[in-house]
């Protein structure tokens, strides 16, 4: 599976001259965007290390184009830009750290610089499209077809439904290898593929999952009593002591691309920002990004080519 286009309007053949835009009663701000956008995935649910909100943009300029993304790069930006987005959303913060300057001759000065010359706003959903009800991990579960889902930590500002990770049931108890076909089948192409841990053969039913780096809840997944953890960026350790500290090989591990993990929930968020702009009376394109930015372009394994 590749990143595809996913617009939620369907696309012109050309980028609408700005006086006509200009000239829509429909036109919606950055403003508005942003209304919808906390409608949807409300600050409130961030974790406290996180920042997201806007990052580049007046929020009394025009949108009528929207690109979502998992990761603000160059290439991202890019992309955006060529498509005539005065909007770009991405899951991933560009400023996570603090820094000292963005003058063009560094990375993340670079992407500032490219953002504001061209007039392109940047907003980050990031643990906030996480913990919200659709966020990541409903798609993840939703994607792999668990049942009774609930979330592993609750949100402490949020819904009882709401927080971070998600585990649920499967309809049918599965053997491990064919649920880690099931996983590899439902996410983008990537270089690293799907690592696995655990008895091939083993039955799985119960099913923890977090999009993006997870190995900070495999206690809450241990408590779950989950069979198997579905996740991206499980590091060697925490890996390690999980597989010691199994009962009856419980649970077990399957280990994704971050990249992949997270850009399942792109189109769902998109056809969900594009139903309440479209209540609203807004008249706004809305596009899933198809770059390619999990960071790997190839791995070699044993008796590989």
């Amino acid at each position: 599976m590749e990143p595809v286009n996913s617009d939620v309007a369907a696309e012109p053949e050309e980028a609408p001259a700005a006086a006509d835009a200009a000239e829509s009663s429909d036109a919606a701000t950055l403003g508005q965007l942003m209304l919808a956008v906390e409608e949807l995935w409300p600050e409130s649910l961030a974790e406290d290390w996180d920042e997201v909100g806007l990052v580049a943009g007046h929020p009394s300029a025009e949108i009528t184009r929207v690109m979502f993304a998992v990761d603000p790069t160059l290439e991202v930006i890019d992309e955006a830009i060529e498509w005539g987005a005065e909007l770009l959303i991405s899951h991933h913060p560009l400023l996570l750290k603090g820094v000292t300057t963005v003058a063009a001759n560094t990375a993340k000065g670079r992407a500032v610089h490219r953002l504001i010359e061209s007039g392109t706003a940047l907003l980050t959903v990031h643990t906030n499209g996480d913990s919200a009800v659709g966020g990541v991990s409903d798609v993840l579960a939703d994607a792999l077809g668990l049942e009774n889902v609930a979330p592993l930590t609750p949100a402490a500002n949020g819904l009882p439904e709401e927080g971070i990770g998600r585990v649920g049931d499967l309809a049918e108890a599965m053997t491990l290898g064919d649920f880690a076909a099931r996983v590899f089948g439902i996410l983008p192409s990537v270089a690293g593929g799907v690592r696995v841990s655990g008895d091939k053969d083993g039955l799985v039913r119960r099913i923890a999952v977090c999009g993006g780096a997870g190995d900070s809840l495999l206690d809450e997944v241990r408590a779950s009593n989950a069979d198997l953890f579905v996740t991206a960026d499980l590091r060697h350790h925490p890996a390690s002591e999980a597989r010691e500290a199994a009962v009856n090989g419980r649970p077990y591990l399957i280990d994704v691309s971050h990249f992949a993990s997270e850009w399942l929930w792109l189109p769902a968020a998109a056809d969900a920002l594009g139903n309440v702009l479209a209540d609203q009376g807004l008249d706004v394109e809305i596009r899933v990004s198809t770059t390619n930015s999990d960071p790997w372009d190839f791995i070699l394994t044993p008796g590989g080519d």
